[in-house]
């Protein structure tokens, strides 16, 4: 009985090692991401992929595709993609969910959401047992993860005008926590710049003499991040129209995320 319980106890503590020590090379392996990015060369279906599916890379010009690439490959080599509800995930999925969190911080150098190193990806919108509804994505900075419904992703390019980018909504919220967060990347966003946001949020929202202003659907005034989530949207998907409608606004979002799709290549 007792060499059954020693043995027990040996399995119990050599699994809990072994479980240490690969959380250790996973932590290793993330970190270690910016300099592999910089050596290993960038893979040709990646680039494929991009150039086949991703119109904002192909607006770029060639110094700046380089830049993506590097940026793309250093954020797929510092997270760890999980499927959910299906077998594997295939590097054209990782590039795709990838390339949407580069667009979004390709004017921060120095962002590649740090905190969020597990992204979930399940094959339709999912059940969730907390809230008791289907979701289509959301972002937990408690476990540092991001979920993601690939179809509802997918949706957000087949239809790239809509103003409805799923990758685009859930990699907003992502950004908004990642400047609060503290890590080696918090504290990018000018706290000025952040405030005149949600100044514009709230009076869109709120003031009455804005209550006929209906460019942004009307979740937006959920709450202050569902509104940056909102018009990071529209920001990519429809910038002409949003520049023209809340000029303001727009100006306040290319200096936060210090781009403008209007003029990617200058």
């Amino acid at each position: 009985m007792f060499f059954f319980i020693l043995v027990v106890g040996f399995v119990i503590v050599a699994t809990y090692y072994r479980h240490q020590l690969e959380a250790a090379y996973e932590e290793a392996g993330r970190r270690a991401a910016p300099i592999r990015s910089a050596i290993l060369p960038f893979p040709q279906t990646y680039k494929e992929t991009l150039v086949k599916y991703f119109p904002y890379y192909n607006k770029l010009n060639p110094s700046q595709q380089h830049t993506f690439e590097q940026k793309l490959l250093t954020f797929i080599l510092s997270k760890k993609f999980i499927p959910r509800q299906f077998e594997a995930i295939t590097d054209e999925m990782k590039v795709m969910v990838g390339a949407c969190a580069v667009q979004l911080t390709f004017g921060l150098p120095r962002v590649y959401l740090q905190h969020f190193s597990k992204i979930l990806i399940y094959p339709t919108d999912y059940y969730s047992s907390l809230t008791k509804r289907f979701h289509k994505g959301e972002v937990n900075p408690a476990f540092g993860v991001i979920v993601l419904s690939w179809k509802s992703f997918v949706d957000g390019y087949i239809y790239p005008t809509d103003s409805v980018n799923l990758g685009l909504h859930e990699m907003a919220h992502a950004l908004r926590l990642e400047n609060i967060i503290h890590n080696d990347e918090h504290d990018f966003f000018d706290d000025a710049l952040v405030e005149k946001f949600d100044a514009y949020a709230y009076q869109l929202c709120h003031l009455p003499q804005y209550a006929d202003e209906s460019f942004l659907r009307a979740y937006a005034c959920a709450n202050e991040h569902e509104f940056f989530a909102v018009a990071v949207e529209n920001f990519f998907e429809r910038p002409a129209e949003f520049k023209y409608a809340l000029p303001e606004l727009y100006e306040t979002l290319t200096k936060l995320l210090r781009q403008d799709p209007l003029i990617l290549n200058p």
